[in-house]
């Protein structure tokens, strides 16, 4: 609004140059127009009754802002702790954690308050995770940091950012993950949990699937070379068993449990029930 005014060439309305020479009242009125035209209308209905002159609509829009002198150093102080305690997180991208510092020191700025650039580019490179050690080292070791602005250190972040970015995996292929992320993936016993294209690699790369197959027989051809899941020939059924069990009827009449031994030269059958005496029967009975 501030910059509006004097665009129009009426901001000796609001601020004066000499304060005892009268204000120009074309001047006033075009200033009070420019103030009404970027003010809120609930804001607008309070000033046009009360506040006759630019300058007195002025004042009054910075005390509603800003409020008394009080209450803005508290807000100062408030907004400066909260600029002090930012920290970037893990995840978080250069551009978004710069963009909120930004909004920070701009609204400090707001306020009346003065913030040297050279301070908020120290407090950028504290701010940044440890990932980012070695290029904040480089920039404080090999760059003046009094003279450089807040753009230039973004910049050079970013770049580093953008140049590690990818680069996520090992020489062995293990995916690196941060301590969040770590945690998320472990159960409540404390095992780690993968997804299934997570465990075929492992399987693919280590395990027993990686182990020489060579010396793998496989249990349903007997051939070496293949595991058993892996066998292209049919399937092996076991031989039957040669029992017989008749289960127990539901009624007053005993049951008989009969097994039948495999060499038939025997030619004995068994008969176990409580009240029946066994008898032996052989090829030369009638």
């Amino acid at each position: 609004m501030k910059v509006f005014i004097q665009a129009q060439g009426v901001w000796t309305a609001i601020e004066p140059s000499d304060a005892k020479a009268p204000v120009d009242e074309k001047s006033d009125k075009v200033a009070l127009t420019m103030i009404y035209q970027g003010i809120p209308e609930d804001i607008l209905l309070s000033l046009a009754v009360d506040k006759k002159t630019a300058k007195e609509a002025w004042e009054a829009i910075k005390t509603l802002c800003q409020g008394a002198d009080r209450v803005k150093q508290t807000k100062i102080q408030t907004l400066k702790t909260e600029f002090e305690s930012m920290t970037m997180k893990e995840n978080e991208s250069i551009d978004d954690f710069s963009m909120k510092l930004n909004g920070l020191v701009r609204n400090i700025k707001a306020l009346g308050e003065s913030m040297n650039e050279a301070y908020v580019v120290k407090k950028l490179l504290r701010a940044v995770p440890t990932k980012f050690l070695l290029i904040t080292s480089t920039l404080e070791q090999f760059s003046d940091l009094e003279t450089m602005i807040v753009e230039e250190a973004v910049g050079s972040l970013k770049a580093y950012e953008e140049r590690v970015k990818g680069k996520v995996e090992t020489n062995e292929g293990q995916l690196l993950l941060t301590e969040e992320e770590w945690k998320k993936r472990e159960n409540d016993d404390g095992k780690l949990l993968f997804t299934r294209e997570e465990w075929l690699k492992r399987q693919n790369k280590g395990g027993f699937r990686g182990r020489d197959k060579s010396k793998v027989r496989c249990y349903n051809c007997q051939i070496y070379g293949h595991y058993a899941a892996d066998c292209r020939k049919p399937k092996r059924t076991k031989e039957p068993r040669h029992e017989a069990n008749i289960a127990q009827v539901e009624d007053d009449e005993p049951t008989l449990l009969l097994a039948k031994h495999d060499k038939e030269e025997s030619g004995q059958m068994m008969l176990n029930e409580p009240g029946v005496m066994p008898l032996q029967l052989s090829k030369n009975t009638e």
